[in-house]
């Protein structure tokens, strides 16, 4: 197919930028619903969440100020904002997750198909963190639809599980300083 027909990697990037901040605002939203259903560790999980999706935009931007690659902050829209319940919520943010990983995915691609390796190797810290943050969402979905309509077992989870995340490597540099 011809290249004509594919956005490249610095356009994919400029786009993905408003795609972290569209998931970081996501996520705000889910925190507040479960701020206002008295569900103070999920809220938490969230808003936590929410800002390395923030930082995970300004990472991509620090990179394109690094490269050289003109910067646009694009508008986002409304997040959904309610929900009927911890499931729904969870899974509209397993879906998300699913989506970023695709994106992640094509990234990379491009990079690679550009001949690109600082692109490359730039994106394969968002890969490996994919993969948690898929497999963590995953486990909370299961989690909420196996405690049914018992909100509580879903916050007696979280007090109990310490945020699950691993260390994917060091982080790229966030324009800013990291939130």
């Amino acid at each position: 197919m011809a290249k004509n027909h594919h956005k490249s990697f610095h356009e994919l990037l400029a786009a993905q930028v408003g795609h972290e901040f569209a998931a970081s605002q996501a996520y705000v939203a889910i925190a507040v619903w479960a701020d206002a259903q008295d569900m103070p560790q999920l809220a938490a999980r969230f808003y936590k969440h929410s800002l390395g999706e923030r930082n995970h935009a300004m990472m991509m931007v620090q990179y394109m100020l690094d490269r050289g690659v003109p910067v646009t902050i694009p508008a986002v829209p409304a997040p959904q904002a309610s929900f009927p319940g911890p499931v729904a919520a969870l899974e509209s943010a397993l879906d998300q997750e699913k989506t970023v990983t695709k994106q992640i995915e094509a990234l990379f691609q491009a990079a690679r198909d550009e001949s690109d390796p600082l692109g490359e190797q730039f994106m394969l810290w968002f890969l490996r963190e994919q993969v948690e943050e898929v497999a963590n969402m995953d486990t909370l979905v299961t989690i909420a639809q196996r405690a049914d309509d018992n909100w509580f077992r879903i916050e007696e989870f979280l007090a109990r599980e310490t945020d699950s995340s691993s260390n994917t490597g060091t982080p790229p540099a966030v324009a800013g300083g990291a939130v």
